[in-house]
């Protein structure tokens, strides 16, 4: 079996394995505790602290354990924003955030709150200069991922940092990604993390607030956690997820190097193998691990099932893999194709013969896949004006982009095609596939039902 979803969990570790079987005979007691028993778990709670705050390169009374990453971005957020009330409720994030982060920003402006969100390239990377320029009086906080969960590529942290202090706002970065490779450089303020990212347990997450940040607990005060994360410390994860964090970062330099020709060798030889394929993210400055690539004319989740059939677990940010009937936030916000998405993400410890296997699965899935929707009829074109018109009104990804390019060559180099979809991917698709044929997308306009997005023949 090929596990190639390392990004939404990895493996549990053995080192992680071993150390939370061990603190269940040890640290089952109450920290807070001065009995025998109580001190004992303290001293694993206090090894477990400071063998995090070293891997994160933080003082350990600045780091604080959560019950999970997503717990740390919401406490990080709003301890934040709450320490900076008097300065203001401006809050910055990126377009491409975790969710966690943008739900708690969506939560800050259902409360009163702004926000400004920073775009994103095509390939997934904010600049210095937008953070810049969106700074303003009132900011209270700014944040930005180390790293994206979807494409893999990697923020400019330390130069949105400095921008950032040079105003007097702390940078809060989710390190979700990232940390298991290795600290997150430069002057940010707030640090979160999930332990499950790096092959610690579920259930554990990091929460880093530097020295001098303004920062105020939300919520009812505990005393657990220097009062920033309440409730009974977990202290067998807490162990477990500082040992292997400590452990993969022992790893990390070599493996790293041997997945990223992994990695590499999947962005290079998927084009070539499977036609219609657009690979996303920054070639270079990405994860180790994360290649992500969408295939046109494929439905993702048909194509997910199909790869699971043949031993791969993978995931995807296609529209046709969620109940919204939608495209990631990240692969919209970068403006790519988002039908018949793929992410691999590969674990510390995958033998290249597993990917070698990937790779000559993929074309034959991809092909059976093409097949099933190839096999319906054409939707029906009718000429109105001068334009070709495509009704794929009712139809979802990828049947739209499909219809297009069955008629495209239907139309003289110069003339149109107006294809009518209801389906929100068509906004994002239609252009990436525009993109991608060469021709060129004239933009959106209104119709009776959906959109028309129009395209017209260049080649």
């Amino acid at each position: 079996m090929g596990y190639f979803d390392a990004a939404s969990s990895a493996p549990l570790h053995p080192v992680a394995r071993q150390a939370l079987l061990a603190s269940l005979d040890e640290g089952w007691a109450d920290p807070a505790r001065l009995y025998r028993e109580g001190r004992r778990a303290r001293m694993l709670l206090d090894a477990a602290r400071e063998a995090a705050a070293e891997a994160v390169g933080c003082r350990p009374d600045e780091l604080v354990f959560t019950s999970s990453g997503t717990r740390a971005v919401h406490s990080g957020v709003a301890g934040a924003l709450g320490g900076r009330h008097r300065v203001g409720r401006h809050l910055i994030v990126s377009a491409v955030e975790h969710s966690s982060a943008l739900h708690a920003a969506d939560a800050h402006e259902a409360g009163g709150g702004s926000v400004t969100q920073i775009e994103v390239d095509r390939l997934g990377r904010v600049t210095p200069a937008a953070y810049a320029a969106a700074l303003r009086p009132d900011t209270a906080l700014a944040c930005l991922q180390s790293a994206n969960h979807e494409v893999g590529t990697e923020q400019p942290v330390a130069e949105v940092a400095a921008v950032c202090r040079e105003s007097g706002v702390p940078l809060l970065v989710d390190a979700a990604q990232s940390l298991g490779w290795g600290p997150v450089e430069g002057g940010w303020s707030l640090l979160a993390a999930s332990a499950h990212k790096w092959g610690g347990p579920s259930g554990v997450g990091l929460l880093v607030v530097r020295k001098g940040v303004r920062f105020v607990s939300q919520g009812p005060a505990d005393e657990r956690e220097s009062g920033r994360a309440a409730g009974f410390e977990n202290l067998p994860g807490i162990v477990a997820a500082a040992a292997s964090l400590r452990a993969v970062r022992a790893e990390a330099a070599q493996e790293a190097i041997r997945l990223r020709e992994l990695t590499e060798r999947i962005r290079v030889r998927v084009p070539r193998s499977v036609p219609d394929v657009e690979v996303v993210g920054d070639p270079e400055r990405r994860l180790p691990g994360i290649v992500t690539f969408s295939c046109l004319y494929v439905d993702g989740e048909t194509l997910l099932h199909e790869l699971d059939r043949e031993g791969f677990s993978v995931s995807s940010g296609s529209s046709c893999t969620s109940s919204t009937l939608t495209p990631s936030h990240v692969l919209r916000a970068m403006g790519v194709l988002s039908e018949g998405n793929v992410r691999v993400s590969l674990p510390m410890g995958t033998p290249e013969e597993d990917v070698e296997r990937f790779l000559a699965v993929l074309p034959g899935a991809v092909a059976v896949v093409r097949e099933k929707l190839g096999a319906p009829v054409a939707a029906a074109a009718v000429q109105q004006d001068d334009a070709l018109v495509v009704d794929a009104l009712g139809k979802r990804c990828p049947i739209p982009v499909i219809e297009l390019a069955k008629v495209i060559g239907d139309v003289p180099v110069g003339g149109t095609v107006r294809v009518l979809s209801d389906d929100e991917a068509a906004r994002l698709d239609i252009p990436a596939w525009c993109e991608m044929r060469g021709q060129e997308y004239m933009g959106e306009e209104p119709a009776d039902h959906g959109a028309a997005y129009v395209v017209r023949r260049v080649s």
